[in-house]
């Protein structure tokens, strides 16, 4: 499938701030609906540098002869890195990124919490003083690690994983 080709897919997001346990709460999710016979994508963004390659592997030093793309091809799994020259202006957008993805049954998105194009969960450690995304109307539940008061969306417990999936299942009308 060719960039920029429009897919129609589910797409949730689990949003929250630093440290609230959005990367568990995915890869749990993932775990239990891939066990559940279910094919999942990710995304996850980063508001920082990151690399997957590191300094002294050949494709690193691809890269770092001015490569604008290296893509590393195995029997197991393939890897495409674009370098972009740091402007935000050249950061691909959601959409973008999801033209990218194969088709598959539900997409899980860990971050872009300011974004109000997609439906998401809201993770929320009730001990740290971080503002609550529950304003945001593309919020349709909350995972917390204690009592949340007035949510307005249904509200898990994060160690209540089935019922989370079940609520995801449910939502996003998976077929068994």
């Amino acid at each position: 499938m060719g960039a920029g080709a429009v897919v129609r897919r589910r797409v949730l997001g689990v949003a929250g701030f630093k440290n609230s346990g959005k990367t568990t709460l995915v890869v749990r999710l993932v775990a239990e609906l891939k066990r559940r016979g279910y094919r999942i994508s990710t995304v996850k963004h980063a508001h920082h540098s990151f690399d997957i390659d590191h300094e002294g592997r050949d494709s690193y030093r691809h890269r770092a002869a001015g490569a604008g793309e290296v893509a590393v091809v195995s029997r197991f799994r393939w890897a495409l890195m674009h370098e972009l020259d740091g402007r935000e202006s050249d950061e691909p957008t959601l959409d973008d990124m999801l033209g990218k993805l194969e088709p598959c049954d539900l997409v899980l998105v860990e971050g872009y919490k300011r974004d109000r194009t997609h439906p998401k969960i809201e993770i929320r450690d009730v001990g740290q003083d971080a503002p609550k995304l529950v304003d945001d109307p593309m919020v349709i539940a909350v995972v917390a690690n204690g009592a949340v008061e007035g949510a307005g969306v249904p509200v898990f417990d994060r160690d209540d994983i089935m019922g989370i999936a079940d609520f995801v299942v449910a939502w996003a009308e998976l077929k068994g």
